[in-house]
């Protein structure tokens, strides 16, 4: 039996099954809390983004944001998908290294690179960076002409375009800490800077507008708006970009409140526009580059946790704890992320209570979710939360000194760690005596 509201199966024994492998023999095999991914869902996102760039024959890059979530594995499937890899930290691009990922298809990002991550980079020959401030043109220029290299870089802009989901709202957008903004004269400072060096190429434009985005408008306000400066520099210095990178933020469904489009509805939206606007500027069709991340991984993971203790307000509240929270899952704390749930072992049983499920860390705000209705649950059950693919495991934290938790994919009724757990003594691995 299919489960409706998320991309996996209910069994025969009433049991949630993840990429052909039912809960209870996971979390008995590996423990909880538990991450499992189903990599065929990774690989139909992925697929999504880039068949639609090939069926309009249009040239692209889908560069997974691996912000969301990077493991050696998870890079090594993104690099079997053919996707390019955003990075934004010496560690980031590391693993991608580590994972053997294409140098030439690694972008930069980060609005404070150190000399380090820039020489880092440099050294390694990696495809692009993406340039977010005045300092950082200087100290590339610097780190290109001390190791005698060139570099491909896109200009971060401020598109004056602020998305909250559903609102899109045009605005100075000048209190950022990302990027050249278009309207107070920074991002033609920056080109002309760009322009000049004999050691950075200028390939093109980025910019991001938000996240979570369940509309194609504030998208196409961005291209419209970074068209205007490319009719311009067109004008005045016969420039064209090669590349626009429209950024990610593409949304995904986390409760039966979330209506996200189809991955491909983006695409074809934007490269519509696109299109309109270089031909409008009498310029060649520029290659688009995109960074989905949440997109990519956010829906094919789910997060598996045994209860413990369950205590109950008469006429106040229920609350039922797990064995993981806020050190697994820091985006509930952070800015009030909602989640659904099952019992993984009871999956299609009628729910007929509501309560609240508590994490254990000594922190009162230690809540994955407020008011769920479940069957009654007792200790020992399995609670699996859903889309927790991005972001859960990234913000992983030690805080009370919890170890964070594995992390399994799973494909075709196959499962493997591919994380693993981190075990009390690695926890003071880095610890030094003062005795």
């Amino acid at each position: 039996m299919v489960f409706m509201q998320h991309p996996f199966v209910i069994n025969d024994q009433h049991i949630l099954e993840i990429g052909g492998v039912d809960a209870v023999t996971l979390a008995k095999k590996y423990g909880t809390p538990l991450f499992v991914y189903d990599v065929g869902i990774i690989r139909e996102n992925a697929k999504s983004f880039v068949n639609a760039f090939e069926t309009l024959g249009v040239k692209a890059q889908v560069a997974y944001a691996s912000k969301a979530f990077s493991s050696v594995a998870m890079l090594q499937v993104a690099k079997q998908e053919k996707l390019s890899l955003d990075v934004v930290s010496r560690g980031e691009l590391h693993t991608a290294l580590k994972a053997e990922f294409p140098a030439d298809r690694i972008h930069l990002h980060g609005n404070n690179k150190s000399y380090e991550e820039i020489s880092m980079a440099v050294a390694h020959n990696i495809g692009c960076i993406v340039v977010d401030n005045f300092h950082e043109i200087a100290l590339l220029d610097a780190v290109l002409k001390e190791q005698g290299k060139q570099m491909d870089v896109l200009l971060r802009v401020t598109p004056g375009i602020e998305a909250h989901t559903h609102d899109y709202i045009l605005t100075g957008n000048e209190d950022s800490k990302f990027g050249f903004d278009i309207a107070n004269g920074q991002a033609e400072e920056a080109f002309r800077l760009v322009k000049d060096s004999e050691v950075i190429r200028m390939k093109g434009l980025h910019c991001h507008i938000g996240s979570q985005i369940f509309e194609t408008d504030g998208f196409l306000m961005a291209v419209s708006r970074l068209f205007e400066l490319v009719k311009s520099w067109h004008h005045t210095y016969n420039y064209a970009p090669e590349v626009l990178n429209v950024g990610g933020g593409f949304g995904i469904r986390y409760t039966e409140n979330d209506e996200p489009l189809p991955l491909s509805e983006y695409i074809h939206a934007l490269v519509s526009r696109i299109k309109t606007e270089a031909e409008a500027a009498s310029i060649a069709m520029p290659e688009i580059w995109i960074e989905p991340g949440r997109s990519i991984v956010g829906n094919a993971a789910v997060t598996l946790y045994t209860i413990g203790s369950v205590k109950e307000i008469p006429g106040v509240r229920k609350y039922v704890a797990v064995d993981g929270g806020m050190t697994d899952n820091l985006r509930p704390a952070l800015y009030k992320a909602v989640y659904e749930a099952k019992l993984a072992n009871r999956a299609d049983e009628e729910a007929i209570e509501t309560v609240s499920i508590a994490g254990k860390c000594c922190e009162s705000g230690d809540m994955l979710i407020w008011d769920i209705d479940l069957p009654k649950a007792e200790a020992g059950d399995l609670l699996a939360v859903f889309s927790t693919g991005a972001y859960g495991y990234a913000m992983a934290n030690n805080y009370n000194r919890f170890g964070r938790p594995a992390v399994v994919f799973v494909e075709n009724g196959v499962d493997k760690l591919v994380v693993k757990r981190e075990e009390a003594e690695e926890l003071t691995r880095l610890d030094l005596s003062y005795e």
